[in-house]
């Protein structure tokens, strides 16, 4: 039997009560968004979106680094799609994502309407669409994720807390690949602003590395949220 979700019951869900990637699908608790001056109505959906000037803090504070060896990496060794009360990861971001979202019995979504805001695109079969880690998993693993242990990786591969995962089109997933943000931006411009916030907010709260060319470019996406 298909059910819809209803906003109340989806906020239980992503709160841990109830509810892959092809690439690199990409492959703090500052809870204001970024939405209004310089965040896009998509930046909604991203759950633990600080201010562009709390952000900006946050990127004054990581740590700058080469990027470590892809050595011994691989996405096994981020656990994904974990299983909370019968619904993965993937599906509690699916139900979160989309409008008029139906699911079954087994949480799979049978209907909605999901707009991809890395492009614009707009899609009604959740098999369209890729779950998109903001820091890639392979990034992640470069930026310091390769010392850790297995359970913090799988946090991080499933974390609905922070603003790490995002429902997308699969084209715009695979362009992106493990690719930071001086490689690759979203074609969306007006998206910028709420996707530098996310990576920072990322990469502070697991105390994650980034490069000159990864700040630098950081840097000028916060200054431009104001536009």
């Amino acid at each position: 039997m298909a059910r819809a979700i209803g906003a109340a019951a989806l906020a239980l869900a992503v709160g841990g009560c109830a509810l892959e990637d092809v690439v690199d699908e990409s492959d703090d608790d500052a809870a204001q968004s970024s939405s209004g001056p310089g965040g896009s109505e998509a930046g909604d959906l991203l759950p633990g979106l600080p201010t562009p000037d709390e952000a900006r803090r946050l990127l004054d504070g990581l740590t700058v680094a080469e990027p470590r060896p892809m050595t011994g990496y691989s996405r096994d060794a981020f656990p994904h799609w974990t299983t909370t009360d019968g619904c993965t990861t993937r599906q509690t971001v699916l139900a979160r994502d989309g409008a008029d979202v139906t699911v079954d019995d087994d949480c799979q979504p049978t209907s909605g309407s999901w707009v991809s805001a890395y492009d614009g695109e707009t899609f009604e079969d959740a098999g369209d669409l890729d779950i998109d880690h903001i820091v890639p998993l392979a990034n992640a693993w470069r930026s310091g994720a390769d010392a850790w242990t297995d359970d913090r990786r799988e946090e991080l591969a499933n974390d609905l807390t922070r603003p790490q995962l995002l429902a997308v089109s699969a084209a715009s997933n695979r362009s992106k690949g493990d690719q930071s943000p001086d490689e690759w931006l979203p074609p969306a411009e007006d998206f910028h602003c709420d996707y530098a916030i996310a990576w920072t907010t990322v990469k502070d709260f697991y105390e994650l590395t980034i490069t000159t060319a990864e700040r630098d470019t950081l840097a000028t996406a916060l200054d431009d949220c104001a536009n």
